[in-house]
């Protein structure tokens, strides 16, 4: 058994949160003891095995600020993680002090945690390079962001142990970090799947499937696809607007009534993109006259989402250049076709004509595959079985698991390993 700690800034709902818990799963899973360290967690909004006792949970620095007057985020996300990370290094309680630290996102905390007394492994899961998030606003905003980026760069690389979530995401860290000489292994992220079984089930029990509609605008005859993401403009949500609107055009009448796109994303208040960006879309969906076709979902719960996936006939998903995407994994494991971009993390895991279409960043393209899999049903069936297999066959929970739990023991010499655990 390996005492593993995962520090992470904000348990919210996001691809990030959801791979730090399923990798929590995957290695409780195997026997070790888990725990996480966060700057924030709302229970109301989390993902349920962070809220409902699966994990301890404990939360520091949440009085910090989260920006500065409308800005200077990074600075002040970097300043709370080192908060957490002098929390974990040299105030928590002797009982809970761990053998490997699971730390993403932020590498600002690595330092601290290399200093800590009882010196853990540090695990650094890179989901793709800070600085390449960050919007390019002026010589200002490059000179705020040169020491952050130089952090970036300079603390990973005191990181025990570095791991990417594709081989698209691998090439980008070369290229960004060339100082480095730390050449990082893939983990792909996976899906808890006995999870969606289960949920599957319970919804089969309770009917809940096939004899209610999932949405009060949306009736049981509808043709749904289903967009999620977060309510953020890089997810370019507004591509499968205007992708439906086109399909509206290529539609007869009738068939087009038929037709909603729900948009479920991740939304918090806290997040003015998260505001402003819903607002947005609201207001495209009037320009464009697609009122009685689309549905916009603010942070579904977990069931809800797995009602969405279950009761869609195809899953769009819009972000270009994105480092992995698990909706596309859950959206076949769920046996629906994907249209996605031809970019980024879906071309490892989307296979084009296969399992769904790899579309160019155009409505054309993106509405012809659309159309394509309104019209044939038999074409659907096909795509749904072979995505499924897709994901028991190269993404199944139990390799990941299996991976992570490999790199954990690798980490943690045998002695230390099976030395007698402090329990008082």
């Amino acid at each position: 058994m390996v005492r593993v700690l995962f520090l992470h800034p904000d348990l919210g709902i996001g691809g990030a949160e959801r791979l730090v818990v399923d990798a929590a799963l995957a290695l409780k899973e195997r026997g070790h003891q888990v725990s996480f360290l966060t700057n924030h967690h709302d229970s109301t909004h989390c993902f349920k095995e962070t809220a409902d006792g699966t994990f301890p949970v404990h939360v520091v620095g949440d009085w910090l600020p989260r920006g500065l007057f409308g800005r200077f985020y990074a600075i002040c996300a970097y300043l709370r993680m080192l908060y957490a990370a002098i929390y974990a290094s040299f105030f928590m309680p002797q009982r809970e002090k761990v053998d490997v630290v699971v730390c993403d996102l932020i590498s600002v905390c690595i330092p601290v945690l290399r200093f800590a007394p009882h010196r853990p492994k540090v695990l650094f899961y890179c989901h793709f390079p800070d600085q390449l998030l960050s919007s390019r606003e002026g010589l200002l905003k490059w000179l705020y962001r040169l020491p952050i980026n130089w952090l970036e760069e300079h603390t990973i690389g005191l990181a025990d142990k570095v791991l990417v979530n594709s081989k698209f995401t691998l090439r980008v860290f070369q290229d960004t970090f060339r100082r480095l000489s730390t050449v990082p292994d893939v983990l792909y992220p996976s899906l808890h799947t006995q999870y969606f079984d289960q949920m599957q089930k319970k919804l089969e029990q309770r009917s809940a499937l096939f004899d209610e509609p999932v949405h009060p605008r949306v009736p049981l005859n509808a043709f749904i696809y289903l967009d999620i993401n977060r309510y953020e403009r890089k997810k370019n949500h507004a591509l499968g607007l205007h992708s439906l609107r086109l399909l509206g055009d290529m539609l007869p009448a009738n068939d087009f009534k038929r037709c909603r796109l729900i948009i479920a994303g991740g939304y918090d208040t806290r997040c003015m993109e998260n505001v402003e960006h819903f607002a947005e879309l609201e207001q495209l969906t009037e320009e464009l006259k697609l009122q009685d076709h689309v549905v916009l979902l603010r942070s579904p719960t977990d069931e809800e989402k797995c009602r969405l996936l279950f009761a869609a006939h195809c899953l769009l998903y819009t972000p270009e250049n994105e480092h992995f995407g698990i909706v596309p994994l859950e959206g076949m494991y769920c046996s629906k076709p994907v249209v996605a971009l031809n970019s980024g993390g879906p071309t490892e895991t989307v296979v084009n004509t296969s399992t769904g279409f790899l579309c160019e960043k155009t409505e054309k393209s993106f509405g012809g595959a659309m159309h394509q899999l309104f019209r044939d049903e038999q074409l659907r069936v096909k795509m749904g079985d072979q995505g499924h297999k897709r994901v028991q066959q190269k993404f199944s929970f139990q390799a990941f698991a299996d991976r992570l739990n490999g790199i954990i023991r690798d980490l943690v010499p045998i002695s230390k390993e099976s030395s007698p655990k402090k329990t008082e």
